[in-house]
């Protein structure tokens, strides 16, 4: 053989190198390609999943402040009075002006009581010095609304049944004090 023969010999050789060096760069591009696409989209996956908890996030906190002020609302409704519904428990600073009108005037009545009439005032004396009906059927009302006061802490009921003037502490719902 002769010289041009191994140049052409190696010239095809190079050539045929070349081609598998150019096919095998087209099959990475194409697998680079088909990466890019798959990275992309994981991104744009990760990117919802992100978003999505962020928003629960979000959501979560505000429905938990609407929560923390729907029950805080509740629980000042519960603390706070309206006045006249019913007889809340007796605690330091809570007015008079929380009872209905009745309440107010039986209290009113005791706590203007002179001190120097002692004991305390049957349920007939209060009707008759607040101007109310005395029969049976009303004085027993006026007994019923002072010992709800006695028993809520607005007044005192002595042992003769009689009531008086004077704040005291009963037991709240949990056992304890109520003040």
């Amino acid at each position: 053989m002769g010289k041009g023969c191994a140049v052409a010999s190696m010239l095809g050789l190079l050539e045929a190198r070349e081609a598998t060096a150019r096919e095998r760069v087209e099959d990475l591009r194409e697998e680079a390609a088909q990466t890019t696409a798959a990275l992309e989209a994981a991104e744009i996956e990760l990117e919802r999943r992100v978003i999505a908890r962020e928003e629960l996030v979000e959501a979560l906190a505000v429905s938990a402040a609407e929560t923390i002020a729907v029950t805080e609302a509740v629980e000042d409704a519960v603390s706070t009075p309206v006045p006249g519904t019913t007889v809340p428990t007796w605690r330091e600073g809570l007015p008079a002006t929380v009872l209905a009108p009745d309440y107010q005037r039986i209290l009113g009545m005791l706590e203007d009581r002179p001190e120097s009439k002692p004991g305390g005032v049957r349920a007939k004396e209060i009707a008759v010095v607040l101007g109310w009906e005395t029969t049976a059927a009303k004085v027993e009302g006026v007994r019923s609304k002072a010992k709800r006061l006695a028993e809520r802490g607005w007044l005192i009921q002595e042992a003769s049944g009689t009531f008086s003037a004077g704040r005291r502490a009963v037991a709240g719902p949990d056992g304890g004090p109520s003040v």
